[in-house]
């Protein structure tokens, strides 16, 4: 017998990629459960499923940032006395990424690559040890929303909230929609997927000087990135990230503040128009400003 459940979850998280760099993406989760039935004639309660479920994958995924362990980029640090890690990924020509973390902003895929398979493998072995015994197999299918205009992925860190988006490496794949004068424009929605393209969005008062980060020291110079540093309540984080594939904002990067900034610049890019944007946080939330 088997049950399902679609539309269990949605996870925003980013992960590390060797050609794109830090990447933002939203996966909708589904889930087919193989099993006997048990004393109550079922498989599993769907209240189960959603509740349980749904916690285990927003633990291990949800706003964090995968690395894949087994890629030759990519080496780790653990300092067991502080539960902080560093982690490298030494992309070439400049684009090497780098931070220090408190240990539950990672999920660790034991994987040369994070795409859906390796991360529907990180996510079966993790949930099969919280089973019952009736069920025998589950299936973890992992899709992205189906976006039929622009859309772009965005990476960022909320250093005020007081849950997981605090977490400096996490992100969103994300549509964004433009009104000019009323109409809804394609062009600019293009504008922006093209801009923000595979961006790191992190707030200008975050720029700290080399000095005031305890990262890699194996790294000769980082005068082609942007240094982060800020402390919330789960910890002291810190980033660096070239500045080829970063935006530097003068506020913090809320989706709310996105929306603003994104309204502002249509403004200053052709001030005789009038502008409503529709900024997007992955699936089905988001922001509107106007100007």
């Amino acid at each position: 017998m088997q049950l399902f459940v679609n539309d269990l979850t949605v996870m925003d998280f980013s992960y590390l990629c060797p050609e794109r760099g830090m990447v933002g993406e939203s996966w909708i989760v589904d889930v087919i459960l193989d099993g006997d039935l048990n004393e109550e004639s079922m498989v599993l309660d769907f209240g189960k499923v959603k509740k349980e479920l749904k916690h285990l994958i927003d633990e291990y995924v949800d706003h964090k940032l995968l690395v894949p362990v087994e890629h030759h980029y990519t080496k780790t640090l653990r300092d067991e006395s502080t539960d902080r890690v560093i982690v490298d990924f030494n992309r070439p020509d400049g684009h090497s990424i780098h931070l220090s973390c408190p240990a539950e902003a990672y999920a660790f895929v034991y994987a040369t690559t994070v795409t859906m398979a390796s991360v529907s493998q990180y996510l079966k072995d993790i949930i099969a040890t919280h089973l019952p015994d009736n069920v025998e197999g589950i299936e973890l299918l992992l899709r992205e929303e189906v976006i039929l205009t622009p859309f772009y992925h965005y990476t960022h860190g909320l250093k005020k909230h007081d849950g997981n988006c605090q977490r400096i490496a996490h992100g969103h794949r994300s549509k964004v929609t433009v009104f000019e004068d009323g109409s809804e424009n394609l062009q600019w929605q293009q504008y922006w997927a093209d801009r923000w393209k595979d961006i790191y969005i992190g707030s200008s008062e975050d720029l700290v000087d080399e000095s005031a980060l305890e990262l890699s020291t194996s790294v000769n110079s980082f005068s082609q990135h942007y240094l982060f540093r800020y402390e919330s309540s789960q910890g002291v984080f810190e980033l660096a990230i070239p500045k080829s594939e970063s935006e530097l904002i003068e506020t913090d990067s809320t989706v709310e503040c996105l929306a603003q900034f994104m309204v502002m610049e249509q403004k200053r890019l052709k001030p005789d128009s009038t502008f409503r944007v529709l900024a997007f946080e992955g699936v089905g939330k988001g922001a509107i400003a106007d100007a």
